[in-house]
């Protein structure tokens, strides 16, 4: 037994703790490394150099001027950027209710419907194809010109209808309508998911102490997926705040107040007149406003958000 205890080879001592952590510790600082880099680069960086830049005067090529609190007095005495906040807060009040509200309909309908995959992913294709794309297929639908698809179908009706393109008035309903479909996939998607969360218990308890259906979605349903209203309704009001890219490609809001966006405003600011300084001072306005709002639904959601507990 002595011979055979001998002969055994000895094993390894396990590393201290201290140096597998200091290892581990390395590992993940490498890991890391990329993603921070891209962090700071493409986000902290800039953020911190569009609020420096907010306080400057800078064309983008001379030397930079500190102007202090110029730019924002400037910024809040302009008429374009009065109608520009105007406009983004008229869009998110036409397109917000009536969108999620259709959205929340169609899911509820779809909830109870066989194939329910093929809908969803029906509805979802507009959010998934090219902002551009779906601009530049509105354009020709909604142009009041010879190639309106819209227009030319109920001219042979004998029906004129306005110049949804043109007129300052119109072009924001056909901004607010191209607005809702092509967002109106993403909710009804969200809201599919709250609705089937639900268990179908309450649904069924409800149903035999005799409520009708109008009352079921009044009192279970609304109550129960109120977390899911509360986040899309976050996340519309900052994409309406937001809005660019489609107004941008449907209409030129340089020749149209109607369509004109504080997005648009910062764009024009910066690119086409080349005053950085206030086009940065214009998105920094851009996001108080978004933190205000965000902050005051937060406030409101104890009044209609009920969590489980």
């Amino acid at each position: 037994m002595a011979v055979l205890a001998k002969s055994r080879p000895r094993q390894a001592a396990p590393a201290p703790v201290s140096k597998i952590r200091h290892r581990d510790g390395w590992w993940a600082a490498f890991f890391l490394a990329p993603q921070v880099a891209g962090l700071f680069v493409f986000l902290i960086f800039p953020l911190g150099f569009a609020v420096a830049l907010a306080f400057m005067k800078w064309d983008g090529l001379g030397d930079k001027s500190w102007v202090g609190f110029d730019n924002f007095t400037t910024m809040l005495a302009d008429q374009d950027f009065g109608i520009a906040i105007w406009n983004t807060f008229k869009l998110a009040l036409m397109t917000i209710p009536v969108g999620l509200g259709l959205a929340l309909v169609i899911a509820v309908a779809l909830n109870t419907v066989k194939g329910k995959g093929f809908y969803r992913v029906l509805y979802f294709l507009p959010v998934v194809t090219s902002s551009v794309a779906v601009a530049l297929m509105w354009q020709v639908i909604l142009a009041s010109g010879d190639y309106g698809i819209l227009n030319n179908t109920f001219l042979k009706w004998g029906i004129t209808l306005p110049a949804w393109l043109e007129d300052p008035v119109w072009v924001q309903v056909a901004i607010a309508v191209v607005t809702i479909w092509s967002s109106l996939g993403l909710n009804v998607v969200i809201f599919l998911a709250g609705l089937q969360t639900i268990p179908p218990q309450l649904v069924e308890a409800a149903r035999i102490d005799g409520a009708s259906p109008v009352r079921i979605f009044r009192s279970v349903t609304l109550p129960l997926i109120s977390p899911t209203i509360f986040f899309t309704l976050i996340v519309s009001l900052i994409s309406s705040l937001q809005a660019f890219d489609q107004i941008y490609v449907l209409v030129d809001p340089q020749h149209n107040d109607g369509a004109r966006t504080i997005v648009y405003q910062v764009y024009e600011l910066g690119f086409k007149k080349f005053e950085f300084g206030l086009s940065s001072a214009a998105a920094l306005i851009l996001l108080v406003l978004t933190l205000v709002v965000t902050l005051v639904q937060f406030g409101a959601q104890k009044r209609f958000v009920h969590y489980d507990s």
